[in-house]
């Protein structure tokens, strides 16, 4: 399981940071960058939360 962001959809806003910052991360200069592509199975369920908070859909996950 991977986790993909459109980046022509993402606004960087920081709402998937805030679910999982273990797995996405705002830089100095607020980009955002996923720190772990491949999802982790301890935390899958958050990750799942941030693909479904996200403001842009722009997150999803490919099995």
């Amino acid at each position: 399981m991977r986790v993909d962001v459109d980046w022509e959809l993402c606004e960087s806003n920081g709402v998937c940071m805030g679910i999982v910052s273990e797995v996405f991360q705002l830089g100095d200069d607020d980009m955002l960058t996923i720190l772990q592509p491949e999802v982790a199975s301890e935390s899958e369920e958050l990750v799942r939360e941030a693909v479904r908070q996200c403001p842009r859909q722009a997150i999803s996950i490919t099995e």
